[in-house]
């Protein structure tokens, strides 16, 4: 079964003059004259056509596999069922600590970002984040209720370029600052 080839359009043959017009042949031997220059051509303006009844709307591409599963509070996906259990008693030794106080969300933001990155640099694998627990009062059901950053914190973990390198997250126990900070277990470096 041979394919028939079509026609160029006229907008592809002068496109493509214009791309080959720079253009020098590599043999002089047996070389095509040039085509003659085609004719200036008016383009009629586009009309607008209605669709018709029976088209079916654009097919969605399908998303790609995500590259890393979504990072959920509390699951323990990933870990061991031991590791996971003396993660949130707080039994695993601390290697680093962060306190986002007193800072602004772009504050916090850029200093959680190099700081996880700069752990995980190191071969750090259990941080500790204190977000605060929030300002309570007379913002009764928002997010300053809870804490801005508490609120943001476990959001940024879970996105670029911090989601490749966490494994988990979770609430820290009181003598770590409870609600108001986090553990974070991230991931082991690969050689």
């Amino acid at each position: 079964m041979t394919r028939q080839r079509r026609a160029p359009t006229s907008d592809e043959i002068r496109l493509w003059r214009e791309v080959m017009r720079d253009a020098a042949p590599l043999r002089r031997s047996g070389a095509l004259p040039p085509p003659p220059p085609a004719p200036p051509v008016a383009e009629p303006p586009p009309t607008p056509s209605p669709a018709p009844a029976s088209v079916k709307p654009p097919v969605k591409p399908v998303p790609a596999p995500l590259a890393h599963p979504p990072l959920v509070f509390g699951a323990r996906a990933g870990l061991d069922r031991r590791t996971d259990d003396r993660l949130r008693r707080g039994q695993l030794v601390i290697d680093g600590r962060l306190d986002l106080h007193g800072m602004t969300q772009a504050e916090a933001h850029g200093a959680l970002n190099a700081f996880v990155v700069r752990a995980h640099r190191e071969g750090r694998r259990t941080l500790l984040i204190i977000t605060g627990k929030g300002s309570g009062g007379t913002h009764l059901g928002t997010d300053r209720e809870k804490g801005i950053l508490r609120v943001a914190v476990p959001r940024w973990l879970a996105e670029a370029p911090l989601r490749p390198l966490v494994l988990a997250i979770r609430h820290a126990q009181p003598q770590h600052g409870g609600g108001g900070a986090l553990y974070v277990l991230l991931k082991r470096q690969r050689p």
